[in-house]
C-alpha cells in the first residue's frame, strides 16, 4: 500500500544502513525521496538507482552536518528538487565506544555536533516549507537516549538531548507540525557477522531476537502517516530491551 503517495522526504545519511532502509520504505510508501551523504557518494548512488529500479524518484545530495552552510544548502536544494517539502527524517549521526576518562573534548563536541546540532540546523531551515505544507519531522534516537550505557557517555548524552529536543520542538512547531522520534536498540544487518555481544543482546531481549533496519522503518512510516494528534513521541524498537 502506497501510504505516502504523492508525499517527499529529505533522509539524512540515507546512503546505507538503516538510512538507506528508510529511504527504500518511504519510496516504496509512494515518496519523492532526497538522501544526504557525506563520504559514501557511491553508495548514495547505488542507493538512489536501488529506488529508481522500484519506480520512484530519488536524487542525493552532499552535506557536511557539521558545517551549517552545507545543511542548509542541502535543505534548500532538497526542497528545489522534490519541489517541496512534507517529511524530514534526523537520521544520520554518530556513533563511538569510550570509556568515559578517555572521551576528549573534541569528540564530547562532534558526538552532540552530529546528533544533536545538526538536527536542529537542518529541522530550523526546513520548518518554513514544513509548516507551509502541514510537515512532519522524525528524529531518529537511541534506546542509548533512554537507558545509560557506561561506555558510550557522550552517545547516550546526545541521544538523549536529541529525545528533549523532539519534545521541545513538537511543543512549538503544533499545531501545523508533528515532531516525533524512533529510538532503535540494538540493530543488526544481514552482511554483519554474529557476535558475542549481537548473541547475548538477542537473548536477552523478551522479544528474543536483534532488530532490523527494516523495524525501525515501519516504525519510521508509521509516524509519517499517523494522526497528528501523535506528536513529541519517543517510540523505543528494542523488542522489550528496555524494560530489562
Amino acid at each position: 500500500m502506497q501510504l505516502f503517495q504523492g508525499k517527499t522526504a529529505l533522509v539524512t545519511g540515507g546512503a546505507k544502513r538503516i538510512g538507506r532502509e528508510l529511504a527504500l520504505s518511504l519510496a516504496q510508501a509512494g515518496a519523492q525521496i532526497v538522501i544526504t551523504y557525506r563520504d559514501s557518494k557511491s553508495d548514495a548512488e547505488h542507493t538512489v538507482l536501488q529506488i529508481s529500479q522500484l519506480g520512484g524518484r530519488a536524487h542525493a545530495v552532499h552535506c557536511d552536518l557539521n558545517d551549517e552552510v552545507s545543511v542548509r544548502a542541502a535543505a534548500r536544494s532538497a526542497i528545489e528538487q522534490l519541489g517541496g517539502l512534507d517529511l524530514l527524517v534526523n537520521n544520520a549521526g554518530a556513533y563511538e565506544t569510550r570509556d568515559v576518562e578517555e572521551i576528549t573534548a573534541d569528540e564530547f563536541d562532534l558526538m552532540f555536533g552530529t546528533n544533536v546540532r545538526a538536527p536542529f540546523l537542518l529541522s530550523q531551515a526546513c520548518i518554513p516549507e514544513l509548516r507551509r505544507r502541514k510537515g512532519r519531522i522524525i528524529n531518529i534516537g537511541s534506546l542509548g537516549g533512554l537507558r545509560p550505557w557506561a561506555t558510550h557517555a557522550h552517545y547516550c548524552s546526545s541521544k538523549a538531548a536529541l529525545h528533549m529536543l523532539t519534545q521541545a520542538m513538537a511543543k512549538a512547531l503544533a499545531p501545523e507540525m508533528s515532531v516525533n522520534c524512533v529510538a532503535p536498540g540494538m540493530i543488526v544487518f544481514p552482511s554483519s557477522e554474529e557476535t558475542d555481544e549481537t548473541a547475548h543482546f538477542a537473548k536477552k531481549t523478551p522479544m528474543r531476537r536483534n532488530g532490523t533496519a527494516a523495524d525501525v522503518a515501519a516504525a519510521v512510516l508509521f509516524f509519517a502517516t499517523c494522526p497528528k494528534f501523535i506528536t513529541g513521541q519517543i517510540l523505543a524498537v528494542d523488542g522489550g530491551l528496555s524494560l530489562v
